[in-house]
């Protein structure tokens, strides 16, 4: 058993769990300030249901999110204690300011959606429901910077085998810190208003709720349209920052060997990266130079590029990277077709569309779970994009087996909680906003 590869797939359990909940909190904290919005300005008793049905969601999701948060950061000092030792003071920091400056912000105004709308003025609510908000994106910005700064490092210097912070502002926002905070906040928006539109189909279909649930379900397909297409521009930029910084990630994301002019687009493929070739590969000529600078003719680097011993994998990035944007382009089309079928009014009776909406919620989550992959596991082999390998990262006192046995362990412990999680969020629902009582009763 390999000490390393063990470390690497028990983080990957822990972190993948853990990030099905924070993005599930950025979209319901913004449908949730939308509902509170319009009942501060209409007075309407519909929309403070709706706010009360879903902050009892949010509740749900911050207190899975912050258990299983809690174990991934003990994590760096049990798996991951040569890592903490080298960079611990640089990306210790933004962990820091997380839990001082956003948790505790978000969870405290949290308490007050939950058990104080008839303890607090409806102005005091609101407010409540905009830091909650604005705390849940706080905390998404600092866990970026840590996690940016590990793909383009900077405002360091390595003193005494230790890296040692010179320029905060330049570490913090480094060189993909914007983009991937727009991508990865965006992506969370997707991820949570899915959600809102998933539930209300249900009622729809079920015939039940339906004034909430034609309210929530406008609002939703309406913030969808948007934020799926403001995603592909995002995604875009992102991958051109890739391009820029992480050229040979790139490269494993396009299954792409030799440095090619007018470098085609892979728009299907099998790597085979021993043999640097791709079986069935289908791609469009010159389109990823186009993207990439504007040029058809622009030159990319391929990974032969690169030294044997630093090329990312290629198959798991390709793949992960190509679901991704299956999974972004398909919202843009059902989330148009709603916007259409909303038009025309349609929306409410169309039953294949509620039915399509009812079992994309977890859609959301693929994409984010295939993007993170082919972000993480296209910047190896380092652990700090050429700063630090993986390989010298993780704790060389916990043998193979104890890290086997508490990945076992992790994963039947994750599994109970997200069945419980489930049984809960089904009972929340069922329930149905009609029948959600105020908050402090």
């Amino acid at each position: 058993m390999d000490a390393v590869l063990l470390s690497r797939i028990q983080f990957a359990v822990t972190v993948g769990f853990h990030f099905l909940f924070p993005p599930l909190t950025l979209g319901l904290t913004l449908a949730i300030l939308i509902f509170e919005t319009l009942h501060l300005r209409k007075g309407q008793e519909l929309y403070r249901k709706l706010t009360d049905f879903f902050v009892k969601i949010l509740g749900l999701v911050f207190v899975v999110g912050t258990a299983t948060g809690i174990v991934m950061e003990f994590s760096f000092g049990t798996n991951w204690a040569n890592y903490s030792r080298m960079v611990g003071d640089i990306f210790g920091a933004p962990l820091a300011a997380e839990g001082v400056f956003a948790f505790f912000l978000e969870s405290v105004f949290l308490g007050i959606l939950v058990f104080g709308r008839n303890k607090v003025s409806p102005k005091t609510y609101w407010t409540s429901a905009f830091l909650v908000f604005f705390g849940s994106h706080l905390s998404g910005l600092w866990i970026i910077i840590a996690n940016s700064w590990m793909q383009t490092p900077a405002g360091f210097a390595i003193e005494g085998g230790r890296a040692v912070l010179k320029d905060f502002f330049a570490a913090a926002i480094n060189h993909s810190t914007l983009i991937r905070y727009t991508h990865t906040i965006v992506a969370g928006w997707i991820t949570g208003v899915f959600l809102v539109a998933g539930i209300s189909a249900w009622y729809l279909l079920k015939k039940r709720d339906i004034e909430y649930a034609k309210a929530a379900l406008k609002i939703a397909v309406i913030l969808l349209v948007v934020t799926s297409l403001l995603e592909l521009a995002l995604g875009h930029a992102h991958s051109i920052q890739v391009g820029a910084t992480q050229p040979e990630k790139l490269a494993a994301f396009e299954a792409m060997y030799e440095t090619q002019s007018g470098a085609p687009l892979a728009l299907f493929g099998i790597p085979d990266a021993k043999n640097q070739t791709n079986h069935l590969y289908i791609g469009v000529p010159k389109l990823l130079s186009f993207l990439m600078y504007f040029d058809a003719n622009a030159t990319v680097k391929g990974l032969n590029e690169f030294p044997e011993d630093e090329r990312p994998p290629v198959f798991l990035p390709f793949v992960s990277y190509h679901v991704m944007i299956i999974v972004g382009f398909f919202f843009i089309a059902i989330t148009i077709i709603g916007a259409y079928l909303l038009i025309k009014n349609k929306i409410w009776e169309s039953k294949w569309y509620l039915t399509l909406l009812l079992f994309s919620i977890p859609l959301p989550h693929v994409a984010n779970q295939f993007g993170w992959i082919a972000a993480e596991v296209g910047r190896q082999p380092w652990v700090v994009y050429r700063v630090m390998r993986t390989a010298d990262a993780i704790s060389t006192v916990v043998p193979a087996g104890q890290i086997l046995f508490s990945l076992i362990m992790f994963s039947l412990i994750y599994l109970l909680l997200f069945i419980v999680f489930i049984s809960v969020l089904v009972k929340i629902v069922k329930k149905g906003p009609g029948e959600i009582a105020a908050p402090g009763y």
